[in-house]
């Protein structure tokens, strides 16, 4: 499994965490987690570090545009697995100041619902990020240099 998608994947247990616990996990838990599951990659661990930080602290940004883009599903109904690859994801595609090409982050997500999801999960977590990212507004195009 490739670096980054390895730290994904440990983003992603963070969030599920996160997700069905009341009480949060103390910070320094959370680190150790990342550290012994990455092998102290310290690059992948801020990297997964940055990911779960970053869907915690837009978590209610995240949320609508999940609730937007998943027709006729609820948040609350999701299974957490699926709910939670998704706000992983839409992150990435909305919000993430470094961000991956397009491709790369439904890609993955796609691979994560695969891993831990239902059979039916790939499918969902595809639909609903394709629809978050075909809502993104267009990148500016670049002016072509005068001759």
């Amino acid at each position: 499994m490739a670096r980054r998608s390895r730290a994904r994947e440990v983003a992603l247990q963070l969030l599920f965490q996160w997700d069905q616990n009341p009480n949060p996990v103390p910070r320094p838990a959370a680190e150790r987690f990342a550290r012994e599951r990455l092998l102290a990659d310290a690059d992948m661990v801020a990297y997964c570090l940055a990911l779960f930080d970053g869907v915690v602290a837009r978590r209610a940004e995240i949320d609508p545009l999940l609730t937007g883009a998943a027709t006729n599903w609820r948040l609350s109904r999701m299974m957490p697995v699926d709910r939670n690859v998704l706000r992983l994801g839409a992150y990435e595609l909305s919000f993430d100041p470094n961000p991956q090409p397009l491709e790369v982050v439904i890609n993955e997500a796609i691979e994560l619902s695969r891993r831990y999801g239902s059979a039916e999960s790939p499918a969902f977590v595809n639909g609903v990020l394709d629809r978050i990212a075909k809502s993104r507004p267009a990148a500016p195009k670049a002016e072509p240099a005068p001759a």
